[in-house]
């Protein structure tokens, strides 16, 4: 495994687009109210904003959930004939923006516009009784955009044009905290060329790489660079598949969301053994290794604060790096197609990915594509 980190000193003067975090991700959903039900009922998130025909928007409607950081938009078309209906038709419900928390969106454009990206918001200011916000976006991978906001002058529930949302039903949250990284697969050939893009257009750094050695079982393999911004609050995974005897999860992805996009959204918790019961508990269904993965954990990762014998019927994955160790699990796809999932992770100071578990997790994606029949 090639793996490259770099210095805090470069990292700085690389910096020239500072992002504070995830603002928010707008996932586009076939029906926004009963997504909107499904992640507050199965991942507790709770309401937060609305904004559709009550708020005099004509063509959408759109439900805000949070919780702790992370917010999530979930946007329906109300006519037929719209972009957005026509990104379901093609994708599926899928995310299409993944919005950027900083200080000044009109410079944060300025710098990737004169970098090579492609417009997709020139900047604009929205205001209403409490304060503005300012919004500029640009296009990435497949149909994904990244939107910059600066919300410096804002004091509202989220955005102009939304409204509060209020509702009776709002269900405990599961103790997820914050967004720690989304992953993006792309076609074959093209890793390399978005790696390009984040490094010369927003300042990205490449923090680990994968080839199809470390990512691979006897059917499958891919290959993955981990794109990491200047104080690392964001990380982007780019994923594209490797040859194999069989059809990869990237392959699968492709096909059935006919185009690069995001595999997977990785929320961070505390608690993963509660969080992953709670979810569980819900009705949210996970990726399972099989029982002897736990039979030498032990011996792979040493010691750690947690009783395996907590991890083995939740099917909590383990992993070890130079700085510490991670608890991860992997939900199965949340939607209709088989592309979107959640990762569910815990650091106990590991700042890699769980390379460890990769044959393990591979393993269990490929029972469930067997299952599909696209395997």
């Amino acid at each position: 495994m090639e793996t490259t980190v770099a210095s805090p000193q470069a990292k700085e003067a690389q910096d020239f687009m500072p992002i504070n975090g995830t603002d928010y991700l707008e996932l586009y959903v076939s029906n926004a109210k009963q997504a909107a039900h499904y992640y507050r009922s199965a991942f507790g998130f709770k309401a937060l904003a609305y904004a559709g025909l009550e708020t005099g928007v004509k063509d959408r409607e759109s439900y805000v959930v949070v919780q702790d950081k992370i917010r999530l938009v979930l946007t329906s078309p109300l006519r037929s004939g719209t972009e957005i209906g026509r990104h379901i038709d093609k994708h599926g419900d899928g995310v299409k923006v993944t919005a950027l928390w900083v200080d000044d969106a009109t410079k944060a454009y300025e710098e990737a516009i004169k970098r090579g990206a492609k417009s997709f918001m020139e900047p604009n200011a929205m205001e209403d009784a409490h304060g503005k916000v300012v919004r500029s976006g640009i296009h990435t991978y497949g149909e994904v955009v990244h939107i910059f906001i600066e919300r410096n002058d804002y004091n509202g529930i989220f955005l102009p044009g939304y409204k509060e949302w209020n509702t009776s039903y709002n269900p405990e949250p599961v103790g997820l905290k914050y967004v720690d990284h989304m992953v993006g697969n792309v076609e074959l050939g093209q890793m390399n060329e978005w790696v390009k893009f984040y490094e010369e257009v927003m300042g990205f750094t490449q923090i680990m790489s994968f080839d199809d050695k470390d990512i691979s079982t006897e059917y499958t393999a891919l290959m993955s660079k981990v794109m990491s911004n200047g104080n690392g609050r964001i990380k982007f995974p780019i994923n594209e598949p490797a040859p194999g005897l069989k059809k990869s999860q990237v392959d699968e992805y492709l096909e059935f969301y006919e185009g690069a996009g995001v595999q997977h959204i990785a929320v961070a918790t505390d608690n993963i053994i509660q969080t992953v019961t709670d979810l569980k508990n819900r009705g949210v269904e996970f990726l399972q290794v099989p029982d002897t993965y736990y039979d030498v954990l032990s011996e792979r990762v040493g010691e750690i604060d947690e009783d395996i014998d907590a991890l083995r019927p939740l099917g909590i994955l383990v992993d070890r790096d130079d700085e510490g160790y991670l608890l991860q699990i992997f939900t199965k796809t949340v939607q209709a197609r088989p592309t979107m999932f959640f990762e569910i992770i815990q650091r106990k100071g590991a700042t890699s990915f769980g390379k460890g578990n990769f044959k393990a997790l591979f393993e269990a994606l490929e029972r469930e594509q067997e299952l599909r029949g696209t395997l």
